[in-house]
């Protein structure tokens, strides 16, 4: 499999081997999509009928917030409220059932223009991964050399696994995964065991070693979340 604008990609994620490659694809597409929504794109016509349809989660609410641009995330919060009082909270029509103006208060709740985007990203990325795995020897033994998946994504890759990959490689790669997730959470459960015992006051004083433990917490929070 000779490397395209598809393959390069994946290639640049995995070759860094450090921390879960998929959250650093995830975190990547994240990236670009924050840029992209807050560049020029704010002023696009079918881009602001997304935005003021689908709205922004509390993360990425916040992603857009940390940017200089403040206008363009206050032009898009006005008419993203605007389009919430006239097509949400406007007052039921005779033909509305009861729970429809809560169907669309969910809808809105539970959507964000980025996370879409992402999950779309992720979801074409991901078949090429797949493919580079099924197709490159190269790519598998990089595979096995990252430091770690994280909870979430090693659930995200066995399962899509089935449905995606070449049965001939599934419990390869499925084992590929384990080994990864389950070598990581061994050393991440023996890191906070040991933050624990440092507040023992037998463990305490100015020679303390506490190891690799300090940012076990952090750690152990974004194994479990991607985040």
């Amino acid at each position: 499999m000779r490397e395209s604008i598809l393959t390069i990609p994946v290639t640049d994620i995995f070759e860094p081997k450090c921390g879960c490659p998929i959250c650093r694809l995830r975190d990547m597409l994240e990236q670009r999509t924050i840029e992209y929504i807050m560049g020029a794109a704010m002023m696009e016509p079918d881009v602001r009928i997304e935005t003021n349809k689908q709205g922004f989660c509390k993360v990425h609410f916040e992603q857009m917030r940390a940017c200089k641009n403040r206008l363009s995330l206050a032009l898009m919060l006005q008419t993203h409220l605007q389009q919430i009082q006239k097509k949400v909270m406007s007052k039921q029509s005779v033909f509305e059932g009861k729970t429809a103006k809560q169907k669309r208060v969910s809808a809105v709740n539970n959507d964000c223009f980025v996370c879409n985007k992402i999950d779309w990203g992720m979801s074409r990325i991901l078949v090429t991964l797949f493919e580079m795995y099924t197709q490159q020897r190269d790519f598998r033994e990089l595979f096995a050399q990252q430091e770690m998946l994280c909870l979430p994504h090693y659930d995200l890759l066995t399962s899509l696994c089935a449905e995606k990959m070449d049965k001939k490689y599934q419990k390869q790669f499925i084992d590929a995964c384990s080994e990864l997730t389950v070598k990581y959470l061994d050393e991440l459960e023996k890191d906070v065991s040991h933050y624990c015992k440092m507040y023992d006051y037998r463990n305490t004083g100015a020679n303390a070693d506490w190891g690799n433990s300090k940012d076990s917490i952090e750690r152990a929070i974004k194994f479990l979340t991607t985040r």
